[in-house]
């Protein structure tokens, strides 16, 4: 049906101009209001001009209903074959919506010749879905039909490829597109897909390659980026992106500022995220208090994070989810137990915001790392949500800092159950059993570890000196300077001696000679990564490490007395929070 009825054509063209006026303003009031009027005229919704129209006006929406499009859609199939435009609207809607499996399950229906448009919707979707296999069955159809070569189809290539982790994948397509089809999308997806997918190497490889050919990033480039260095801990590189944001004027921009808080706090560097957050000003978002709440909290400024979000209420912000995370993680770190379960209270009555099992989890670990493990069992066992493997090991992880053999057992056999060959469960469990002196049982864990194939995350720590990254593991000799390394070690451990050091060695979960215990910790990632950066570092710069894995207490204990004996300020930021050392102190208290 090409032509409207004679009388309705006035009607038509009269709505067609309606529809193009509120585009200005689009809103699915006016969107419902013009179509009944037309509907009223004697206008049908098959009338492909309406619905291209009113289509197209559904999709400017900020959050396009995709219901009313499929049924607008649906009123043109019984007329022929449809034009594509139509059914590429739907699917970007469809794409972009809670609901994008509806454009791949429209696409399969053939309602239409694809063209130029229909791919990068339906790429989108199986990026979304991380429906890979689908996705590739697209890019092979897309290559058929010719239209793989179009910049805005390898960009959703590249996205797709990025989103599933197949990095490799999405730095062929990447690769293959002409150096003059490289434009600023396409290096965004790649900078985004590295470092959604906690890939922060390739992202700064990538970044380095964008600015060698004189591409300037833009403010989604620069989150990209920053978030990488923030992941990295790479604090020099990601000072030299700020100086490059201030240069070229990014700063205004909220999501740049807000990465730049993301960044320092997550460094270590607080009172530079605090400056940010002051600078500002009236330019400040409810992501912005809580990128700086939630750092404080990991740096061990509980309270500090506390007084900040008792600001944010004043200026009557409202939190998220994730503001509340920070708040009790902030009481969990700092033993604030009454004050956790007021403002876990408070989350629900004042805000309704529901809790999610993050939430709950942090009140189990507020509760075990208080000592309280009992409590936080009973918590767990009544919590309104199943607690999922995450929550078990929060538990079994309080188990083994307290030494609460049979609840540990209780929450190993719901780990085994929810998520079965978790290395970290056994290295919690055999640290509970070596904490208790089972050492026979420690033995048999391990056993079972090498027969089940379950690997051990290898603990490690980066140390970032002038620019550059450098990786430790344990007992590590690989570094060309290592015999300076281990004779800078020994100065140390003689050094910490005379400060009246004694090993920890009960944190060496093996049953070997007390000797043989002290040359372990002693060579510890981090060890190796302070005795380097105080061979390298200048007087009075601090020293940040960053390390995989939970810092033990021996470890806590001789970099209190480092930053003492070399007058150094030390931050290490392991697997849960922050530890600043400062005159043989550390930030957390000894309380982590």
């Amino acid at each position: 049906m090409s032509e409207a009825i004679p009388s309705t054509r006035p009607a038509l063209r009269h709505c067609v101009a309606l529809l193009r006026l509120h585009l200005a303003a689009p809103s699915l009031a006016a969107a419902k209001q013009i179509h009944a009027r037309a509907l009223r005229a004697g206008v049908p919704t098959s009338h492909p001009l309406l619905a291209k129209h009113l289509l197209f006006h559904l999709a400017a929406l900020r959050a396009p209903p995709l219901r009313y499009a499929v049924a607008v859609l649906s009123r043109l199939l019984p007329h022929g074959p449809l034009d594509p435009f139509p059914l590429n609207t739907v699917l970007r809607i469809a794409a972009g919506s809670p609901r994008p499996r509806v454009a791949l399950e429209l696409h399969r229906r053939r309602l239409a010749l694809p063209d130029t448009h229909t791919y990068p919707p339906l790429l989108q979707a199986c990026a979304r879905l991380l429906a890979l296999r689908e996705g590739e069955c697209l890019h092979a159809e897309a290559a058929k039909n010719g239209f793989v070569t179009l910049v805005f189809v390898q960009n959703s290539l590249v996205h797709l490829y990025g989103a599933c982790g197949l990095f490799e994948s999405a730095h062929k397509v990447f690769d293959e597109m002409p150096v003059r089809g490289r434009n600023l999308v396409s290096w965004n997806s790649m900078l985004n897909s590295f470092a959604a997918n906690g890939r922060p190497n390739e992202v700064l490889t990538v970044f380095r390659e964008m600015l060698g050919v004189d591409f300037a990033p833009d403010g989604f480039t620069i989150v990209s980026v920053l978030t990488a260095c923030a992941e990295f801990g790479a604090l020099a590189l990601g000072r030299r992106v700020h100086v490059y944001v201030e240069k070229v004027g990014l700063v205004e921009n909220s999501h740049v500022s807000n990465a730049l808080i993301d960044l320092y706090a997550k460094c270590g560097s607080v009172n530079d995220a605090r400056r940010i957050f002051e600078e500002m000003g009236l330019g400040r978002t409810v992501v912005s208090w809580t990128s700086l709440i939630v750092g404080l909290a990991a740096n061990g400024f509980g309270k500090e994070a506390l007084e900040l979000f008792s600001l944010m209420e004043r200026e009557k912000l409202v939190p998220t989810e994730i503001t509340m995370v920070g708040v009790l993680y902030a009481c969990s770190h700092c033993g604030l137990v009454d004050d956790g379960f007021r403002y876990f209270d408070r989350m629900k009555e004042d805000y309704g915001i529901s809790p999610r099992i993050e939430h709950l989890g942090c009140m189990v670990d507020l509760l075990g790392r208080a000592g309280r493990v009992e409590e936080a069992y009973d918590y767990i066992i009544t919590m309104p949500l199943e607690p999922n493997a995450v929550v078990w090991r929060t538990l079994l992880g309080s188990c083994a800092m307290h030494k609460k053999l049979e609840l540990g057992k209780v929450a190993w056999e719901r780990l085994v159950e929810l998520d079965p060959g978790h290395s970290g469960d056994y290295v919690l469990l055999s640290n509970l059993y070596a904490a208790v002196g089972m050492w026979a049982d420690v033995h048999v864990l391990r056993k079972t570890m090498v027969k089940d194939r379950v690997r051990k995350n290898p603990g490690h720590s980066l140390v970032e000196l002038r620019n550059s990254v450098y990786e430790f593991v344990m007992g590590d000799r690989s570094h060309p300077e290592s015999e300076q390394i281990y004779e800078m070690l020994a100065e140390i451990a003689e050094r910490l001696r005379r400060e009246g050091y004694i090993p920890r060695t009960s944190n060496v979960l093996a049953d070997i000679e007390e000797e043989e215990k002290e040359t372990a910790l002693n060579y510890h990632s981090e060890r190796l990564a302070i005795a380097f950066a105080l061979l390298k570092s200048l007087p009075g710069i601090p020293i940040r490490i960053i390390k995989n894995l939970r810092m033990c207490g021996d470890c806590h204990v001789a970099f209190n007395l480092i930053s003492k004996v070399y007058d150094c300020e030390i931050i290490v930021r392991d697997r849960s929070r922050f530890h600043h050392f400062q005159g043989g102190a550390c930030s957390c208290k000894d309380y982590w």
